[in-house]
């Protein structure tokens, strides 16, 4: 393997690179920018008095697309000061720089001579001209490791942060590089920046990243759950799927369309992965989203004190990890407790049905994998005649009994009477959710739908 190559920019030619775009500054798992103001005030007089900064370190992909792997901060820091109007801090140490001026005198000889500038309170474009230049000429030195891509980047990120105050959260979400974009995408999501109770603080420290993962993880792989977030990161780099992080960012749609602002403390840092995960649940009950907002008001209120078990919600991980398996299983258990009973929803008419058994017992017990796929394909070709696209059935709780059916009719010849009667029947019945009640239900219906046609 090559040894990285160095090089070296002015600081003008750095920055104008970062700014076209030829160096990128947003690799997927980058943290945001933390740096305080007397970071930024420190670097600032570093580069004024041509002091030493160590090399920035970048990533160079096979088209030749520069990203960088350490140095971010310093570089979002730098730009900030150059092109974001920033004012240097009071607490600026060192405030006083000296350098050359430049004077000409009347017969226009030009001449140098010593003076110095307090750069305190002053912006870029207050300094005087020799300290712009001196700004702008600053030699940035580069080490470029050639041939990357996002994972090898990735590492570099790990590699390079070892030994600076990356926090937990944040070097944990360099082992999710598969999914940091999608992530960082679902964290501009309005559900994080006006429908939670994060503070800024903890938007900046990875938490609200640390959110989104254990979510997916407790959503779709609690069986497989794991406690420290690094272990999250690196299994869901290997076993997640684009479609539990679009389901996700769906379900967080939905709920700013319903959350109030007497709920909204409840998505909070310690629990928020929790109630996401019970709301993943809830859409599969095929009720509309406001029946979950009315039972969290109601369990702020009354509900959180109601025993599931001899266990109380607040109370049932004294004495043990918050993040213990056992005790997000109970928490779960306990909420998804209470909030059938205050839907008057039986247990059992909520419960996963195992969907391929479903189809078979429903349909033929020859059915093969090849078949249920056709099945799924006719379903969806046909739910095209359903107007209301949040219709009970299309919902996630009556795909079984839909694509059930579907099977059902096309094995009786009649997959186009499916056209007519899918509609009529969708107007004037409701959902069961139990589905072998449901299933059942439909196919008498479609089958006196078909002896009425004669």
């Amino acid at each position: 393997m090559a040894r990285p190559r160095k090089q070296t920019y002015t600081l003008d030619m750095y920055l104008t690179k970062i700014k076209k775009g030829s160096i990128s500054n947003d690799a997927d798992v980058q943290r945001y920018f933390v740096w305080s103001n007397e970071q930024i005030n420190g670097l600032i007089v570093t580069v004024l008095t041509d002091d030493y900064i160590p090399p920035i370190i970048l990533g160079e992909e096979d088209n030749s697309q520069l990203r960088i792997a350490d140095g971010g901060q310093r570089t979002f820091a730098l730009n900030k000061f150059r092109y974001g109007n920033y004012k240097i801090t009071s607490a600026v140490e060192d405030s006083v720089i000296s350098y050359k001026k430049k004077v000409v005198d009347k017969e226009g000889n030009i001449g140098w001579e010593d003076a110095v500038f307090d750069i305190k309170g002053k912006t870029y474009e207050q300094l005087p001209d020799e300290l712009k230049d001196t700004f702008n000429e600053y030699q940035i030195e580069t080490v470029i490791h050639e041939h990357c891509d996002m994972d090898k980047i990735s590492k570099y990120i790990k590699r390079y942060n070892a030994t600076t105050p990356m926090n937990t959260n944040q070097k944990a979400f360099t082992y999710i590089s598969a999914y940091a974009k999608t992530v960082r995408k679902i964290l501009n999501n309005r559900f994080f920046i006006d429908y939670s109770n994060f503070t800024e603080k903890e938007k900046t420290k990875g938490v609200t990243e640390r959110v989104v993962v254990e979510t997916i993880m407790c959503s779709n792989h609690l069986d497989d759950w794991k406690k420290q977030m690094k272990t999250i990161c690196a299994y869901l780099n290997e076993n997640a799927t684009q479609e539990e992080f679009d389901k996700l960012a769906d379900n967080l749609h939905r709920l700013e369309k319903v959350i109030t602002d007497d709920v909204q403390d409840i998505f909070n840092s310690k629990d928020s992965f929790i109630w996401l995960t019970l709301f993943e649940r809830f859409t599969k009950l095929a009720i509309e989203d406001k029946k979950f907002v009315d039972f969290l008001r109601e369990f702020k209120k009354r509900l959180k004190y109601k025993a599931v078990d001899g266990k109380l919600f607040d109370t049932v991980d004294d004495g043990a990890g918050t993040k213990d398996k056992a005790v997000i299983i109970a928490k779960l258990h306990i909420l998804e407790t209470l909030m059938l009973e205050y839907l008057h929803i039986n247990k059992s008419d909520a419960e996963e049905i195992d969907y391929v058994s479903f189809i078979k017992e429903n349909v033929g017990s020859d059915v093969t994998e090849e078949d249920i796929e056709l099945f799924e394909m006719i379903a969806n070709d046909k739910s095209g005649v359903i107007e209301d696209l949040d219709s009970w059935m299309l919902s996630d709780r009556n795909r079984p009994s839909l694509v059930a059916l579907v099977g059902y009719a096309m094995r009786e010849d009649n997959e186009d009477v499916l056209d007519e009667w899918l509609p009529v029947y969708e107007k004037n019945h409701s959902l069961i959710r139990n589905q072998k009640e449901n299933f059942q239900l439909m196919k008498r219906s479609f089958e006196q739908f078909i002896a009425g046609r004669g």
